[in-house]
């Protein structure tokens, strides 16, 4: 926890107490990456869970003393995509090099490619955050990504 400044001691301590429930100082080991984004970090699925976060509500709970160092670890691991990484891979879908992909594809890319997401979860990302197509079913693809790493 060292590594961990005086701000970035605080910030965590914020956000761990708004998952904090109950006001009991612990929190649920399922909500573990819902804490690490709100501190800005893009954790994947496999690193929550290597860090100790659960697949189900209930079946364990961590402390702010347990949660600061793999807040540390987390903010150290390199294996986390950023706006860039994400928006490179995007374009590869962009044709005409104009900022477009078809909305389709991009409903497909999240449904097939990496950490797979299930429909109603596409769903509910598309509705929150992308734009409405045009006549040709395109969407500007960089204000998507925005608002989803928002």
């Amino acid at each position: 926890m060292s590594d961990l400044s005086k701000n970035e001691v605080e910030r965590a301590s914020f956000a761990f107490s708004i998952y904090d429930f109950d006001g009991s100082g612990k929190v649920d080991a399922f909500n573990l990456g819902d804490i690490l984004r709100a501190l800005n970090s893009n954790p994947t699925l496999a690193t929550i869970e290597k860090l100790g976060g659960t697949k189900k509500k209930g079946e364990k709970m961590l402390s702010l003393e347990e949660f600061l160092p793999i807040y540390s670890q987390c903010k150290k691991d390199k294996d986390q995509g950023c706006y860039e990484d994400f928006l490179e891979c995007l374009k590869l879908y962009d044709k005409n090099e104009n900022g477009l992909m078809l909305g389709a594809e991009l409903t497909h890319t999240l449904l097939a490619l990496g950490e797979k997401l299930e429909d109603s979860e596409v769903a509910e990302i598309t509705k929150d955050c992308m734009d409405p197509e045009d006549d040709d079913g395109m969407i500007p693809y960089a204000s998507f990504l925005k608002k989803v790493m928002a």
